[in-house]
């Protein structure tokens, strides 16, 4: 027995009615297939221990635009940090990301860049287009904690990647433009 999947998309939010649907590395997709979009969904996925974490994130392009820090993403909003739908993490156990101390579970993340740090906010809807960031999308956020920026070399597309993965503790570091942001994420014993 096939089970229906219906979804709401109003205002640039969208509400799932019955279970999410998975495409492009089990990302959820708000909007048809995504496979075409000049942003593409892309992931990144870590093995702390025997557990697995993963960040799914709509991946944009500069297209020799200043966007973060300019006009597009100024300094001091929130940014859906991608494109399309909101950028999610995965997490089998109890972490902290960026200090915000978090249950098992999924999660929206979102930031507020700065010129030498950024806010990082964990959110517990999930399954929403990542624009806007209202007042009522940040009632939702179940933590918040702040992460370095560093200079970078120029990155035309954006990144997000794991690296000095233990049991224990990672980094996940989001390149763009010419920012390096290091968010750590650790296991909560």
């Amino acid at each position: 027995m096939k089970k229906a999947i219906f979804a709401f998309v109003a205002l640039g939010t969208a509400f799932a009615l019955g279970p999410a649907p998975l495409q492009a590395q089990g990302c959820w997709v708000a909007r048809g297939d995504a496979s075409d979009r000049p942003s593409p969904l892309d992931s990144a996925v870590v093995m702390m221990g025997n557990d697995e974490v993963k960040v799914c994130y709509g991946a944009p392009s500069a297209n020799d635009r200043t966007l973060v820090g300019g006009d597009i993403h100024p300094f001091g909003e929130p940014w859906r940090t991608g494109a399309n739908e909101a950028t999610s993490i995965h997490l089998p156990f109890a972490a902290t990301v960026a200090g915000a101390a978090v249950p098992a579970g999924s999660y929206s993340l979102y930031t507020v860049p700065g010129a030498d740090s950024w806010g990082i906010h964990l959110n517990s809807v999930v399954e929403r287009w990542g624009i806007p960031i209202s007042d009522e999308v940040q009632g939702n956020d179940v933590g918040s904690g702040m992460a370095a920026a560093m200079s970078n070399d120029h990155v035309e597309t954006m990144t997000m990647a794991f690296e000095n993965a233990s049991a224990d503790a990672t980094t996940l570091v989001l390149t763009w433009e010419s920012y390096r942001v290091e968010i750590p994420v650790a296991r909560q014993n």
